[in-house]
Parts: C-alpha cells; structure tokens; sequence
C-alpha cells in the first residue's frame, strides 16, 4: 500500500488517508458571516467523493473585533450553530471528516473592517504592513481573558455544529502568532519575553477549549513555525512551543509560515516548510501536517517517506481543480 493511502488516527478521530484540504480563505459567507449556498456548494465539490480524508474548513472569526477580511465566516455567534451544520453535513455526506478553524485577526485587521480598533499583544504596527493598518491597542490582562473565552465558546459552538475537531490558528501573523513572534510582542509581563511567555496565552486558550470539548474532541493547532525574519521566530521557539502544545493536549500540528504567510522566500520546492515539520516531528508524537506548494502525487509520497510529516496537505492545487484528489488517490491504487 502506498504511504499516502494509509489510514492514521487523530486521538479519537480516524482518516482514511493522509491527505488533507488545509484552511483556505475563500471571501464566499454571507453577509454577516453566515454559511450560505455559495459556501456549501464549494465545500460539496470539493469534498465530493470522499478522497480528501480531512477538510480543515476555512479560519472564522469569534468575535466581530477579530474579523480579519469582509465575507469571512463567523463562529462568533450561538445563532449560526444550525447553518454551520449544514456545512459539517456536507463533508460528511461525502465521506470526509470536517475540522473548522477558529481565529482572531488581532492588528491584521482595520477598523474599517471591524468597526473596532484593532488590538495586539503590542502596540506595534503589523510587520506584513499595507498603507491603511493601524497601530493596535495593546490588551491589557483582563482583554486577553475575554479573547480566551472567545476562543473556548467558539471551539464549542464548533463541537455543537457537528464536526469532528478544531483547529486553533497561530500562524501566517494573525492574533496567536502576534503573541508567538518577538516581532510583535514586546510585553514585559509574563505574556511576554522568552518563548514560553510567548505561548502561555496559547496554552490558556488550549486549555479553556479542552474544558468545554471534553477529552475525546480532537484540538489541532496551526502554527506559524518560522517568521524568516531577522528577530523573528525560529525553528527552535517552534520546537520548544510545540513540546508545550501537546503536553496541554492538542492533537495535532499544523505546521506554516508566521509573518512570512503561507510561503518561504526563495523557496519554490513542493513542501517547502519540510524543514520546519521535519526538526517538530523529532520532538512530539503527536500527528504533524505539512502544506506548501505541493502539487503533484509523487512529492507528497517522497514526502511522507522521507518522514517530513505525517500529513499532506495540498491547498491551491485541489482549489483549482476539484477532481485532484480523486486522480491523485486512484493512481496510487
């Protein structure tokens, strides 16, 4: 049996293969944030069939202060549970399991996109800067509680919308990452300084979603492993973190870009973070996944062998063409 096409467990959640469809911000909810036809018709096509064992649904804000873009799905609200259903129900009707993933933008948003002033870790300009972003308020502790609440109702609301775990976002400069990345946060207090004051915001919102999932719900967690940046994060904050991640109890790692986004300068190879998830998977047990200009079959087999990760997760290339997956997988059987 080819690698790809081995079966692998995510603590209670079982994959039939190890190719995944990762977050993909698609600008197609409603108005409000809301699950519409235009959302369950992409997610239907693009789950048709069953050959993508796990869709990671795309980020979605848990509160309007953390929107980062206008059309971005919301799990903000008690009153979307019933639409988010449908959208589970549809990965699920085609064979696939479903994993929504929970983000605030923090100071990678504007106030003309929230109606709010963004907040950060910081007062310090967003470094992936466009001429409208603002400087943001810096939170104080009881500001950073309230936005880990946000995270734990979100992960239930998730739960109760039907699917089958939930992936918290740290990565490509939103508002976890802003707190990951010495670029960004300058605190003094314990929420600041050295890795581990970095990430004690992550392992609150971890530890905050456990307690409302239960033990058996699977928590994924996408990290922003490097910023390539002179001052930025490492490899090794990354490996230091993820050991923290899985002792708090997530499940799984996503493993991306920080303030570089969701690519690596000069560096066009498919699976290009497989230097990232190589050096995290010689430090945890858990599942480690990889994305990142991965297109063609034989790369994500070479890749899996390799032992680079124990995932694969082809973004843009089954966006655009939705029947990728299916000749990918036929191929290897």
């Amino acid at each position: 049996m080819s690698h790809l096409l081995e079966n692998l467990n995510i603590g209670k959640l079982a994959l039939t293969n190890r190719l995944v469809f990762p977050p993909m911000a698609t600008a197609k909810a409603g108005k409000d944030g809301n699950v519409n036809k235009e959302i369950l018709d992409y997610y239907n096509e693009k789950s048709q069939g069953g050959y993508i064992s796990l869709l990671i649904i795309e980020h979605s804000f848990i509160t309007p202060q953390g929107k980062a873009h206008e059309a971005q799905l919301s799990i903000a609200e008690d009153n979307l549970i019933e639409d988010l259903k449908e959208l589970s129900s549809v990965v699920h009707k085609n064979g696939s399991k479903a994993i929504m993933q929970i983000n605030h933008a923090g100071s990678a948003t504007t106030k003309s996109v929230t109606g709010y002033d963004p907040v950060g870790p910081s007062a310090v300009i967003h470094p992936r800067v466009s001429a409208d972003k603002e400087i943001p308020i810096e939170l104080t502790k009881k500001g950073i509680a309230i936005i880990i609440e946000q995270f734990r109702d979100a992960a239930l609301r998730v739960k109760e919308a039907g699917f089958d775990g939930v992936e918290i976002h740290s990565a490509h400069g939103y508002f976890l990452n802003q707190f990951f990345s010495p670029l960004t946060n300058k605190r003094s207090d314990e929420y600041g300084g050295d890795v581990l004051g970095r990430i004690k915001i992550h392992l609150e919102v971890i530890k905050a979603v456990r307690e409302v999932v239960g033990d058996e719900f699977p928590i994924l967690l996408r990290l922003g492993a490097s910023d390539y940046t002179d001052g930025g994060s490492t490899i090794e904050d990354s490996k230091i973190a993820a050991v923290a991640f899985e002792k708090a109890g997530v499940d799984m790692l996503d493993i991306s870009g920080g303030f570089c986004g969701f690519t690596v300068p000069n560096n066009t190879e498919q699976g290009y973070f497989s230097s990232l998830t190589e050096a995290i998977m010689q430090v945890v047990s858990i599942p480690v996944l990889l994305t990142g200009g991965i297109t063609e079959v034989e790369a994500a087999q070479k890749l899996l062998k390799e032992k680079k990760a124990d995932l694969i997760g082809v973004g843009r290339a089954i966006y655009k063409d939705s029947k990728w997956a299916e000749k990918a997988i036929t191929s290897l059987k």
